[in-house]
Parts: structure tokens; sequence; C-alpha cells
């Protein structure tokens, strides 16, 4: 790796961000399935602000004040919520203009976990290659934060993190030594010829079918739908300008 070239690491857990959490970095926040999908789906469809909060409690709160409330726990949506963590619930006609509260198991605490860096953006196949060309412009170090599952290793985000690490570094700007990284990209170079027989390895894939919520499974891994970004602006989901 050159000295001019910027680094990209992947952190495979949350669990194990404080070892790599980089003030002045990039960090892309990965929930595949479905969190990170879902983020991006909505401010396709035309949601104002997302607001991220990371426990149910918190979800309540600003359920009691009027705000629309997305939130789920172990793929199930939450009894006082108006919807859960399927891409296919922020449709236009129920979204377009609203604020929307959001918690989910994983994604949204790697949000909050991460709030401190340079910048956070959610990243999915919806908007791959704009999200690494993006990063690629601003020649800051990139760390692909996974939101696994509980704090464990899971498939379908270290797969999308092989997926983007790998374009960014095309791009010639970046480049790594670390070998999640190069785990990741190997794991995608596996993948990537039949991504959705892989991905029926994954566990989460298996969680949704039994709850009948695995409709999504080949929208969350559709390459490039749009040119959106979703960035934390302060504790805001807003779209980068």
């Amino acid at each position: 790796m050159t000295s001019e070239k910027r680094k990209v690491e992947v952190c495979f857990s949350p669990a194990l961000f404080e070892d790599f959490k980089n003030e002045s970095a990039i960090v892309v926040i990965v929930d595949i399935l479905r969190a990170t999908s879902a983020i991006v789906t909505a401010f396709m469809n035309g949601v104002r602000r997302i607001i991220p909060v990371a426990t149910l409690d918190e979800a309540m709160t600003y359920k009691k004040q009027g705000f629309m409330v997305a939130a789920e726990r172990d793929g199930l949506v939450r009894d006082f919520a108006d919807f859960g963590n399927s891409p296919y619930n922020f449709r236009r006609d129920v979204i377009e203009g609203q604020d929307i509260v959001y918690s989910t198991t994983n994604g949204t605490q790697s949000i909050m976990m991460a709030k401190d860096c340079y910048r956070i953006l959610i990243g999915s196949y919806l908007n791959i290659s704009a999200l690494a060309g993006y990063i690629a412009g601003e020649k800051r170090d990139l760390i692909i934060l996974c939101a696994g599952w509980k704090n464990k290793f899971n498939l379908e985000d270290t797969l999308f993190a092989g997926a983007l690490a790998r374009e960014v570094i095309a791009r010639g700007n970046h480049a790594t030594v670390c070998d999640s990284t190069y785990a990741s990209i190997d794991l995608w170079n596996l993948a990537k010829d039949d991504l959705l027989e892989y991905i029926d390895k994954a566990a989460q894939r298996h969680r949704l079918k039994k709850n009948n919520l695995d409709d999504v499974i080949g929208y969350c891994h559709t390459m490039n739908l749009t040119t959106i970004i979703p960035v934390l602006e302060k504790d805001y989901l807003v779209i980068l300008n």
C-alpha cells in the first residue's frame, strides 16, 4: 500500500468496533437483511428524515409524541410500532415527506456506535456504486462496519463488505493491508457468480423464512437501483447532498 492511498478496513461485528474506531474515517454501516436496505428504500420513496434510536424505550417515547415508528427485534415488528423492518413497508404513499423513528436489532445500534466518526453512511447493494464513487472521491480512510447478528459475524454483511471494498479499491485512491478486508473480498469473489444461492446459507435468511419474512431476499441483493446515499447529520439520517 503506497503512503498516499487511504486504507480500507472491514469490521465484522459491532463488538470489535472499538479496535477499528477512527474519528477521521468514513464509516459505512451495513445491515443487508434488512435495516440498511430498508433505510435506502425509504429515502428512494420520499421519506424526509429517519431518526435512528438504539432502544425500544426511545422508540416508544417518540411514538407517544406522535411520530411514525418502525421497530423490530429478532425480525418481528413490535406491537406499538407502525411497521417493522422490511423494505416493502416503506411505500411512497405511506412515508413520503414523513419523519420516521427507526429501531432494529442490529443496524441502529451500529449507527449510534459510530456517530463520532467523520461521516456515517448507509450502505446496501441498492446504492453500492454511488457509495463507492463518493468514498473514492473523499480520499479518507474507510471502515465498513457490519452490523452482524447480536455482535456475531454474519455472511450477508460480510459479503457486501467485500463487494464494496473491492469496488472502492478498484477506483484507485484506496488500498488495504487488513486481513478482514481481504477475507471479505475473497468471500465475495467466491459467492458473486450466484449470490442468492450462496446467501441461502446465511442464518438470517433462515430466521426470516421461519417468520415468512424472506420475500425481500432478492430485492436486498439487487445492485444499483439508486444513487441516493443516506448520511447521519447530528441525530438524523438524511440524503447526502
